[in-house]
C-alpha cells in the first residue's frame, strides 16, 4: 500500500530505522485489512438461502430481485466483493477509483468536491432505485467520501461546491457540513431510501467519530434528525451567504420543500468497519512485534496541530519504552494560509519540534490515501526530523502557519504516499516509543 515504504525508512539516522519501518509496516498492514473487499469478506457470507452480515441473518427466498448500489471511496473494492459472494440482477457503484466488474457498472466520480459525473452517475442510480419493486433487495454500499460521489443538488452544482469548500475551510464539523448537505440534496438524509419500496440492507464503512449512520455518507438510507432550521443556523453561524444555498433552505423552513424523511420502514443499516476495527488491527500487529501497545483514543477531534502537540507530549512523558501508541479520529484545519496539505500532515508538522531529539517515531495517516488538498496520505517523523529540517533550510513554523505542511514534507522526503487505498475509516495516528 505505502508505495515509497523503504524511503521513508531510510531517511532517517540509524537509531530510528527500524521503529520507523514498524510504524509504517503496522500502518501498511491496517490499510490492507481495511480495504473495502477484505471488510467485506470478512463481514458477509451465504449460508444457505441465507445472506449473513456480522451475524445477522437475512433470507433470500422471498426476493424475485437483488440489486446493488454504492458510493464511497471504498464501494468499487466493496462491490467486487460482493459480487463474488452474491449474483446480482443490476447494479452501480459511484467510486474514486475504476474496477472492472461483472454485472455492476462503476462510475468514477471526483471528491472531495462533486462534478458533473457524479451527478450522472446518481441519477443512474436514481433510476435503479425507482425500479426496485416492493418484493425485490436492495443492498447498498456506502462508505466515506459518499457525500460528494453520491450528488444531485437541490441547487446549482456550483453553488453546492462553493458552500461545501467555505463550511470546510471554515473549520465546521463533519456532522455540520452534512446537514446543510441533507438539505441541498435529493437523494441524502434518506431521501434515496425514499424513492423505493424494495428492502435496502445497508453496510457502512464508518469515517465519522461514534458511527453515527445519519451523517455518514450524509446518511441517504438513514431517517433525518436534522432539520432545514438546522442547516439554517449551520450557514449563518458561519457566515455563509450564497443566494442560491439560502433561498432553498428558507423554501424548506417554510414549508415549499418537503424535509428529509424522519422515519423509514425498509432499511437495516449495519455498520461493518471503523477506527476502532482499524486501532484494534495496529494493537494486534504491534503486539506480534513483540511492542506493549496501547490505544489512547479513537475520537480524536479539534485543531490538528493542537492535538499533534498533545499526542507528542503523551508520548514523551509515557512511562514505558518499546512501546507503540495507537490514536484515531478526524481532526479539523481552519485554513489561514495559502499553501498544501491536510490534517494529518499538519499534525505531524505541529508535533516536530516537540519530539526533536525524543526517542520517538509519529506517523498520521488518512485511511483513505488522500490528506487534503495534497496527493500525500499523511507523514511520517522522528527525534531527528527537526534538526534534519533546520540542515535544509526548512522553518517547520513557517509552513505551518502557512497550512503548507505537504511541501515541507515533500522536501523533507518524509510524505507518505499510497494512493487511493479502497477504504476511509478516518486518521490513524502510530507512535513507536523506542
Amino acid at each position: 500500500m505505502i508505495k515509497n515504504f523503504d524511503a521513508l525508512v531510510t531517511n532517517t539516522v540509524e537509531k530510528y530505522r527500524e521503529a520507523r519501518h514498524d510504524a509504517l509496516a503496522i500502518l501498511d498492514d491496517v490499510l490492507e485489512k481495511m480495504n473495502g473487499y477484505n471488510v467485506i469478506k470478512s463481514a458477509v457470507e451465504i449460508k444457505g438461502d441465507s445472506i449473513v452480515i456480522k451475524g445477522k441473518r437475512f433470507n433470500l427466498l422471498p426476493y424475485k430481485r437483488i440489486f446493488l448500489i454504492g458510493f464511497g471511496k471504498a464501494s468499487a473494492a466493496m462491490a467486487k466483493a460482493m459480487e463474488e459472494i452474491i449474483p446480482f440482477d443490476d447494479g452501480i457503484v459511484i467510486s474514486t477509483e475504476n474496477k472492472k466488474l461483472g454485472r455492476i457498472r462503476v462510475y468514477v466520480g471526483s471528491h472531495p468536491f462533486p462534478s458533473e459525473e457524479n451527478v450522472r452517475a446518481t441519477e443512474k442510480i436514481i433510476e435503479l432505485m425507482k425500479k426496485a419493486e416492493e418484493d425485490d433487495l436492495v443492498i447498498v454500499l456506502i462508505s466515506g467520501g459518499g457525500s460528494s460521489l453520491l450528488c444531485k443538488p437541490l441547487v446549482s452544482l456550483k453553488s453546492m461546491v462553493e458552500v461545501t469548500k467555505e463550511l470546510m475551510e471554515k473549520g465546521c464539523t463533519i456532522e455540520e457540513l452534512n446537514t446543510v448537505r441533507k438539505h441541498l440534496s435529493m437523494v441524502k438524509g434518506g431521501r434515496l431510501a425514499k424513492l423505493t419500496k424494495a428492502k435496502i440492507i445497508s453496510l457502512i464503512i464508518s469515517d465519522i467519530i461514534g458511527n453515527p449512520i445519519e451523517f455518514i455518507a450524509s446518511g441517504p438510507t438513514c431517517s433525518d434528525s436534522t432539520t432545514f432550521k438546522d442547516a439554517m443556523k449551520i450557514l449563518k453561524k458561519y457566515g455563509v451567504e450564497n443566494k442560491d444555498v439560502i433561498k432553498i433552505i428558507k423554501d424548506g423552513i417554510k414549508g415549499k420543500i418537503e424535509e428529509t424523511p424522519k422515519h423509514l420502514e425498509n432499511v437495516e443499516n449495519i455498520v461493518i468497519a471503523d477506527i476502532e476495527k482499524a486501532a484494534r488491527y495496529a494493537k494486534e500487529m504491534a503486539e506480534e512485534m513483540g511492542y506493549y501497545a496501547k490505544i489512547i483514543g479513537t475520537a480524536l477531534h479539534g485543531e490538528a496541530r493542537e492535538i499533534g502537540e498533545n499526542l507528542a507530549e503523551y508520548a514523551i512523558y509515557f512511562p514505558r519504552g518499546k512501546s507503540v501508541l495507537i490514536a484515531g479520529g478526524e481532526t479539523t484545519v481552519t485554513v489561514r494560509g495559502k499553501g498544501k496539505g491536510g490534517r494529518n500532515q499538519e499534525m505531524v508538522l505541529a508535533a516536530l519540534k516537540k519530539i526533536s531529539n525524543e526517542a520517538l517515531v509519529f506517523l498520521s495517516c488518512g485511511t483513505d490515501g488522500i490528506d487534503g488538498n495534497s496527493p500525500a496520505a499523511g507523514a511520517i517523523a522522528d527525534g531527528y526530523s527537526y534538526k534534519k529540517a533546520e540542515q535544509k533550510g526548512l522553518n517547520p513554523e513557517e509552513y505551518l502557519k502557512e497550512n503548507n505542511s505537504y511541501e515541507f514534507f515533500e522536501k523533507l522526503g518524509d510524505a507518505i504516499i499510497t494512493g487511493y487505498t479502497g477504504t476511509n475509516v478516518m486518521d490513524l495516528q502510530i507512535i513507536v516509543k523506542l
